[in-house]
């Protein structure tokens, strides 16, 4: 049985939603406080974080060109964005006295 270029294609997007998911979910459950999103982010936060892994695996020798990042850079990758996330995005306490709001 041979299978289309468009099956082939389809695969390897659900593929890279899985392991976008698994990604996302470790990193989320390594990063200490409150994440962001839910479902949907947690898999684009995977998926982004697997394409950083591969580049600073790459940087650092570690991978060849035509290599992809391995599950542990992916998941370290993830978590490095999450860190930047938290950084950026951090909620912000504002303290309000209740007189100042008076009509």
């Amino acid at each position: 049985m041979q299978t289309s270029p468009e099956e082939v294609t389809m695969i390897g997007v659900l593929g890279w939603i899985v392991f976008g998911f698994i990604v996302g979910a470790v990193a989320k459950l390594l990063t200490p406080g409150r994440d962001p999103g839910g479902f949907l982010i947690t898999i684009l936060i995977g998926i982004a974080g697997s394409l950083l892994g591969g580049y600073l695996g790459r940087a650092m020798g570690w991978y060849g060109p035509n290599q992809s990042a391995g599950l542990l850079m992916s998941i370290v990758g993830a978590v490095i964005l999450l860190a930047i996330f938290h950084l950026l995005f951090a909620r912000r306490v504002v303290w309000r006295s209740r007189l100042t709001n008076r009509p």
